[in-house]
């Protein structure tokens, strides 16, 4: 049976049984504790919890999930991968146990075909009610055993939703392990299918099975994970899940790559190699086709991650042209059909990952290079150090280390290397638990405000004035119940028209009057549940809590934000119809007249003129700015976009912007396109690996800007006397005479300076390691002096010592160089003249120099270098 036919007979199936088809969800789930969808319930977790309500009470799905827990075993066994189709069937409080396992054993032995006598199941080792239900469906009690937490009670690996569950497994036959059951052997009697009972909620732990039970869910529902790979394997008789016709394409092409057959499941290292970079290649393309980009850490590391391990067991099979193009194309062109999201951004996919694979590939060359020296160093045993600086500074990963110094009968101190990795960890960490305190006791106290008084009203999307009371005065310590002229300090009102941060765009700032006091809002935070935190300055008079107030919105500086905000949407929009959907917004700053926005790509953005073009083009047309609330179901259905990084409740806002632009967002808005623009991008570059920040100027801001370009344009065209349309060819014919000209002088200069090197090494005196000049240059520049004193030590035998000096700006610069018939390290001759001018000696080899503030001792100092030369 195809995979094609698997996936379709599983929902036909349950489609029979009055579930409703979900499509899969992206790789990046909106779920802030998840790195990656690793489950097909991760979509549904709001219905276990009981937060929203399921349009129907089942439903199924086919979903993509990667998991990278387990990467070290991909290649190693039969059925860990990274990436794998999830078929799953759930019931939202419906019903439970004994249909999802009566419906499961009909599935498999009826409609795959399954022989129900190489079928065993586990269960919770106090879930009798399962077993007997297994029982029921004729599943003999030797095929069943029980199984503690870590084996059969499922989570999503953070708290939540979490409960006990039974396995189907399948005997695959003692070529593939001993008997006794999936208790004793997991690669022989392979799991299948996972029944989760889902109906508790868990704690924080620290490891699989490791974490408290907090409680009862709403209701009990049902959460199954059938996984495509290993049932294929299994319908389609191959050792493999590579061997199936979800990779074997893939796998034909490794070997055509490779020139040399795949050796099959026993053999050996080769045959790891093969899997690997097979299984990689399909987790590359879909986390690309999802929006991943390779970077430093979080779900771009373990992209980059799967490429790097990739791309090494490719050269181990002796692979060394680029690979990850033409595996990842196979994947597109097998699977792209299934999933048409691989080929919408086959491009993207190609670009990503061959411009990735030529980075390691440069990473490969220089860690190679210092870990050949290292080795050439060492004894028996390379330094935990030397491997960590290989993997901290120059990103080598460990395993290519330990093989290296492992083919050259070396150990490496891998505890050492522990050690360091941790010792960073734990710095990081620390770090990271002081800032965590600061704000924990801050969240403390607005929790106390908020249990007291109650969240703020906000009526700043109204409104830009209001009525109100303060009902807090917080300082740096707790509240307080006086603050008077000069104070600065948090305010917290009853009703607030001020919008605090959030979204990217800063918060609102303005004035509070009271009876007795007037305060200048220099910034709004959000606090927590719902509270507004204004922060003050008491300009006049003083403030109590309960005092009545009118507070005001600095509504030129709103209209401005509002400008930025909504024309950071359009740009997100276009930038996205340019350059593709991986272009997601990763970070932004709306401020008033400006913005910054962060968004994922790979490379340089040559059509960023494009984007600013299709971006005022769209708002000139004056697109209408609607905002709408909705459950975050009906939104994400509705298509909006949720936004990296931002946390959401069930219900949210959301704007549209024309047919554009549909985001859910909290921040304020104009309310027609044509009051956003125009829109100016003065700046796009790189901020990390994958990440590019585009800046940008809106409203009078931009006009401003243009302003002032245009008034320079108008200075440049006057000093060189030629039209406006003539002053870059002018400008760029009298920059290329200018280095011309600077070319000529260096030229002479140089000669200048050679001359000199030839009349100083003709006085040079004899010392121990052959002859030395040391002088004292004036009107000479650092540079001037290393090309001096390089050219006096070439000019004679190999045996030359120079020692030159230079004074200026209120500096001493000192220059060493040494012939290389010497033996003399340059730095040696600096150390103790460094002292005498105030600072210390630099350089390694034949070349060294020193500098320090105080340049009345210059001439000391040369004696003491040559002082120096003539013991040596």
């Amino acid at each position: 049976m195809r995979s094609a036919e698997i996936r379709s007979t599983f929902l036909d199936f349950f489609r029979e049984r009055d579930h409703r088809v979900v499509p899969s969800g992206p790789l990046i789930p909106p779920d802030p504790t998840l790195l990656l969808t690793n489950a097909g319930m991760n979509q549904f977790k709001p219905y276990f919890l009981g937060e929203t309500e399921p349009e129907h009470p089942r439903a199924m799905s086919v979903q993509k999930c990667a998991r990278t827990s387990d990467i070290e075993n991909v290649g190693r066994t039969t059925r860990h991968s990274t990436f794998f189709e999830m078929l799953g069937n759930f019931s939202f409080g419906d019903y439970f146990k004994a249909e999802a396992i009566a419906w499961a054993w009909e599935l498999f032995t009826r409609h795959y075909g399954l022989d129900p006598e190489r079928l065993w199941v586990t269960v919770y080792l106090d879930d009798a009610e399962a077993e007997d239900l297994w029982r029921r469906v004729g599943v003999p009690s030797e095929r069943i055993q029980r199984l503690g937490m870590a084996d059969n009670y499922w989570s999503m690996g953070t708290p939540g939703p979490c409960g006990p569950s039974s396995e189907l497994h399948y005997d695959r036959g003692p070529a593939f392990g001993r008997e006794g059951g999936p208790a004793v052997d997991g690669e022989r009697y392979q799991e299948l299918w996972n029944l989760v009972f889902m109906q508790n909620l868990r704690g924080e732990g620290t490891g699989k099975g490791d974490y408290p039970i907090l409680g009862e869910l709403p209701a009990k529902n049902i959460d199954t994970g059938l996984g495509l790979d290993r049932l294929a394997a299994v319908l389609q008789d191959v050792d493999t899940v590579c061997e199936t016709d979800l990779l074997a394409p893939t796998l034909r092409l490794v070997q055509e790559l490779a020139g040399r057959p795949y050796p099959g499941r026993d053999g050996g290292e080769d045959s790891l190699s093969f899997r690997v970079v097979t299984e990689h290649a399909r987790a590359i393309a879909f986390l690309i086709a999802d929006g991943v980009l390779p970077a430093r850490d979080g779900r771009g590391y373990v992209l980059r991650r799967l490429m790097r391990r990739a791309v090494r067991h490719a050269r181990r099979l002796g692979i060394d042209e680029p690979v990850l193009a033409p595996v990842t194309g196979s994947v597109v062109g097998n699977l792209g059909g299934a999933w048409p999201e691989l080929e919408r951004q086959s491009e993207l996919i190609e670009r990503v990952v061959a411009a990735e694979e030529d980075g390691f590939e440069r990473t490969l060359r220089q860690g190679t290079r210092l870990l050949e020296s290292a080795i050439s160093r060492a004894d028996t045993t390379l330094s935990g150090q030397t491997a960590f600086e290989l993997h901290d500074t120059y990103g080598f990963p460990i395993d290519l280390t330990l093989d290296a110094a492992r083919s050259a009968g070396l150990t490496v101190d891998e505890d050492a290397f522990a050690d360091l990795l941790e010792k960073q960890r734990r710095q990081a960490h620390r770090a990271g638990q002081d800032r965590k305190g600061d704000a924990v006791a801050r969240r403390d106290l607005y929790r106390r405000v908020v249990a007291e008084h109650g969240r703020t009203d906000f009526v700043g999307y109204s409104s830009t004035t209001a009525e109100t009371r303060v009902v807090a005065l917080l300082d740096g310590t707790g509240t307080t119940s006086i603050a008077s002229e000069g104070d600065e300090l948090e305010v917290v009102l009853a009703r607030s028209p001020f919008y605090a941060e959030g979204g990217g765009q800063v918060g609102d700032t303005g004035t509070i009057r009271t009876p007795g006091a007037v305060l200048e809002v220099v910034d709004t935070r959000p606090g927590i549940d719902g509270l507004h935190v204004h922060t003050v300055r008491i300009v006049d008079g003083e403030v109590r809590p309960g005092d009545e107030a009118e507070a005001t919105v600095d509504a030129d500086r709103r209209a401005a934000t509002a400008r930025s905000h909504s024309a950071t949407h359009v740009l997100h929009a276009m930038l996205r119809r340019v350059l593709g959907d991986h272009a997601a917004q990763r970070g932004s700053r709306v401020e008033p007249g400006r913005l910054r926005f962060d968004f994922a790509h790979f490379s340089s953005v040559p059509e960023i003129g494009t984007v600013q073009t299709l971006v005022n083009e769209y708002l000139a047309d004056d697109p209408d700015v609607r905002v709408w609330e909705a459950s975050r179901a009906d939104a994400e259905a509705a298509g909006a976009v949720a936004l990296f990084g931002e946390k959401y409740g069930d219900a949210v806002r959301i704007v549209d912007i024309g047919d554009a632009s549909r985001e859910l967002c909290g921040g304020t808005h104009v309310g027609h396109g044509s009051q956003a623009g125009p829109v100016h991008i003065v700046g796009e570059s790189s901020i990390g690996t994958g990440l590019r920040r585009i800046e940008a100027l809106t409203g009078p801001d931009a006009l401003r800007h243009f302003d002032h370009e245009r008034a320079l344009l108008a200075e440049l065209v006057a000093l060189l006397n030629v039209p406006p349309d003539q002053a870059p060819d002018r400008l760029r014919q009298r920059l290329d005479l200018l280095a011309e000209t600077q070319r000529e002088l260096d030229a002479l200069r140089r000669a200048e300076l050679d001359a000199l090197a030839e009349r100083l090494a003709s006085r040079a005196e004899p010392v121990p390691s052959g002859w030395l000049v040391a002088q004292r240059i004036d009107d000479a520049t650092a540079a001037d002096l290393r090309t001096l004193a390089s050219a006096i030590v070439a000019s004679g035998d190999g045996r030359g010592l120079a020692v030159l000096g230079t004074a200026s700006d209120g500096k001493a610069q000192l220059v060493a160089a040494t012939g290389p018939r010497t033996g003399v390290q340059a730095r040696d001759l600096l150390t103790d003249a460094a002292r005498e001018v105030g600072g210390g000696a630099g350089g390694k080899g034949a070349l060294a120099n020193a500098g320090g503030r105080h340049p009345e001792n210059l001439t000391k100092a040369i004696a003491t270098a040559a002082a120096q030369a003539r013991t040596l």
